[in-house]
């Protein structure tokens, strides 16, 4: 199966600082990838490439075949990749259904529907009329997420999507990313909670220090504690 998702020899700089400088993995359609590390090793600025957000001074990134890397960020969520950031940024001063329709106008075919991220968030569909700033911090996720799911995204990026939530809540947002896997959908997901992520994600991508420093499926990185130790500091 040929790649959605293709990362070449990515380097990144902000300013003089290099953050990136050889980052490789790939992602297949339905599949759902992690990029792992402790922080500071290059992750968010990973995902910031992809998204058009940094501009890399060297390697590749391609989706769906096509090189994307120089594409403005508003091309790179048309050409069908949604982003869930961390901390949420949700729109404080609009309401759930306003958060949940800002960007699904003229999208086609429309498989998220208002009515469908609904379904996957029944707390939000007692909500709709509330303000961004009036909800919990795990509505604010769901909402995060169920915006981006409105732009019909063929990839989907999650950054932290678990930071800060109570474990209840924690356990529905990965109720939710299980739901969306089996429906399909590829995921990256950027998060520190490995355990969990081993019994979920497909494969693994661990960067150190802006390098791509091991790559392997759930089953190897599950059996080798050495190393979640190694690179991860669990």
């Amino acid at each position: 199966m040929s790649a959605l998702l293709e990362v070449r020899a990515l380097r990144a700089s902000y300013g003089a600082s290099e953050v990136l400088s050889g980052v490789d993995f790939e992602l297949a359609p339905a599949e759902f990838g992690t990029l792992l590390g402790r922080n500071g090793m290059g992750k968010t600025t990973t995902v910031r490439a992809i998204l058009g957000l940094v501009r890399p001074h060297g390697g590749e990134v391609r989706f769906a075949g096509e090189r994307i890397d120089g594409w403005s960020p508003d091309r790179v969520a048309r050409g069908g990749i949604g982003w869930v950031p961390e901390g949420r940024q949700i729109f404080p001063n609009l309401t759930v259904r306003e958060n949940l329709t800002a960007f699904s106008a003229g999208r086609a075919p429309r498989r998220w529907t208002l009515d469908r991220v609904l379904g996957l968030f029944p707390q939000l569909a007692q909500r709709l009329r509330h303000y961004g700033n009036q909800l919990s911090g795990g509505e604010q996720q769901m909402l995060a997420i169920g915006r981006a799911l409105t732009t019909n995204p063929r990839l989907l990026i999650l950054d932290e999507a678990t930071e800060g939530l109570a474990p209840l809540v924690r356990a529905e947002i990965w109720r939710c990313l299980a739901t969306l896997k089996a429906e399909g959908l590829a995921l990256l997901v950027i998060d520190k909670y490995v355990h969990k992520l081993v019994t979920l994600a497909d494969r693994h991508t661990i960067l150190e220090r802006g390098r791509t420093a091991w790559r392997g499926g759930s089953a190897a990185l599950g059996a080798d504690r050495g190393l979640w130790h190694r690179y991860l500091g669990v």
